[in-house]
């Protein structure tokens, strides 16, 4: 961008906004899936996490079925 565009300039601005706030909420995905271990519950709710998350457009929707993937598999694994 250049320095000097007004639009240029908002769109700088934008942007860092957008970064810190899907910063945490990616961080805030990992901590859940890592924790959808611990009961049906905590799986449910990474599910649904991942699936806004997604929706909202902070993680790619192929990125948040292949994780809801690894979860179950891992889930399954551990259920028998």
């Amino acid at each position: 961008m250049a320095k000097r565009i007004k639009s240029g300039l908002k769109n700088l601005r934008k942007s860092a906004r957008r970064r810190v706030a899907n910063t945490g909420a990616r961080s805030r995905l990992k901590t859940l899936v890592r924790t959808a271990g611990s009961g049906p519950a905590a799986l449910v709710t990474a599910q649904t996490a991942l699936d806004k998350a997604a929706s909202r457009g902070i993680i790619h929707p192929n990125a948040a079925a292949r994780r809801k993937s690894r979860l179950m598999r891992r889930a399954a694994r551990g259920a028998a």
